[in-house]
């Protein structure tokens, strides 16, 4: 583990922990695991409190920016891809759904008035958000943790010009997979590369996943499919018909070649994210029964995907604690992607086992779950032993940048 220590310089771990979203409430975790005694203080676009589901409470990075101006202070960017999340889909994942969908209809698709709306919701005048300029804290020493930007070469050229001067700007940047890297580099921006902070959830968190308590949803489903089971889950972007249909069909035919009963679960229930209805009209298409699992706790969420015998989704972090359990898995590609590789693919390209499928699409679910069964299990073992050891090594330089 990092070695503990003491300092006055407070830490402010900054990320989008402020909505419910998997991988987002696991990165304060793990932040405030391997950074030991240090004064922590835990900051968003937005003050929520997240404790109920497993998260942290969380202040507003335009609070803090007044509070610590004209102070000594340290800045992490825990993790996530913070680098192309523009002040549109910051603010409108912030907000109740049903608010989220007034905003839409407000503001259309006219972009000079949604981003209007989201710096006057967000209390700032940054176009990506989530990337802390130094003009907020003039005082700070400024690290990014293992953060992704996949699609930055497709940013807008104002988003694109903030994103590196802050970047540039910074004491100490790391990114999670060499495509990110690489667009860095074009720019002159030179980073560190670590796997995702999600690495470290076994091991770091293990037993108090293994130890959640009788009763609850994850004993329920345990129940249910004493053979086993499939964790499913997919977000918002494959709500049509046709594409539930085709869902529907796939994991019918997983479930009959395995015996494995089919689980869907929220990796987030932030819009934009992962909807119950969906999971509902897929399974009522199909011929065997699936439980829907409705905990949003993270703790539960992580119990269910280490304890399946595979993991198909949409969800980056669902795939990423999958391996950190050594469980097989695959993405399921959002249908709108295109041919752009995505953080999905180029995460897998840069860290995957050999032979572990990276994305499918509605039609592959099913052979990309038997191709990710089909690996060898010592070899996941390996894997997640190996990443974890690296994150954590790797992690000793961004915490020694800090103040």
């Amino acid at each position: 583990m990092t070695s503990r220590r003491t300092t006055s310089v407070p830490v402010i771990v900054f990320g989008a922990f402020d909505r419910h979203n998997f991988g987002d409430l696991l990165f304060p975790h793990i932040a405030a695991a391997l950074l030991g005694e240090r004064q922590l203080i835990f900051a968003g676009l937005a003050s929520r409190d997240l404790r109920a589901a497993g998260g942290h409470l969380v202040m507003a990075i335009s609070e803090l920016a007044l509070q610590y101006r004209n102070r000594q202070v340290n800045i992490l960017h825990a993790g996530g891809e913070l680098l192309t999340c523009n002040a549109w889909e910051a603010a409108v994942m912030l907000q109740h759904p049903d608010e989220a969908r007034q905003a839409a209809l407000q503001c259309g698709p006219n972009v000079a008035q949604r981003m209007q709306w989201a710096q006057a919701r967000l209390g700032l005048r940054a176009l990506v958000p989530y990337s802390a300029s130094r003009d907020l804290f003039p005082q700070a020493r400024i690290c990014y943790a293992a953060v992704g930007g996949a699609n930055l070469d497709a940013l807008d050229p104002a988003m694109h010009a903030e994103v590196c001067a802050n970047l540039s700007a910074a004491d100490m940047v790391s990114v999670r997979e060499r495509h990110t890297q690489a667009l860095l580099e074009d720019a002159g921006i030179s980073s560190l590369l670590l796997p995702d902070p999600a690495v470290m959830v076994a091991k770091l968190f293990g037993a108090t996943i293994h130890a959640r308590p009788p009763g609850n949803d994850v004993a329920a489903v345990r129940d249910s499919f004493p053979a086993g089971y499939l964790a499913i889950q997919f977000s918002e972007d494959f709500s049509d018909d046709t594409s539930l249909a085709i869902i529907a069909a796939q994991l019918d035919a997983i479930a009959e070649s395995t015996g494995y009963g089919i689980v869907f679960f929220r990796a987030g229930a932030a819009p934009w994210h992962d909807d119950l209805a969906c999971y509902r009209r897929t399974a009522a298409h199909m011929r065997r029964t699936a439980y829907v699992f409705e905990s949003l706790h993270l703790w539960d969420i992580c119990a269910l995907v280490a304890g399946s015998q595979a993991y198909c989704g949409s969800s980056l972090h669902g795939r990423i604690v999958a391996g950190a359990f050594a469980v097989p898995r695959v993405t399921l590609r959002p249908p709108a992607q295109g041919d752009r590789p995505g953080k999905h693919a180029s995460y897998a390209s840069t860290w995957e086992v050999p032979g572990m499928p990276s994305t499918v699409d509605v039609k592959g679910i099913a052979n990309g779950i038997a191709q990710a069964m089909s690996v060898d299990p010592i070899l996941l073992q390996e894997s997640s032993a190996n990443l974890a050891k690296q994150y954590e090594d790797s992690f000793k330089k961004v915490s020694a940048a800090l103040m």
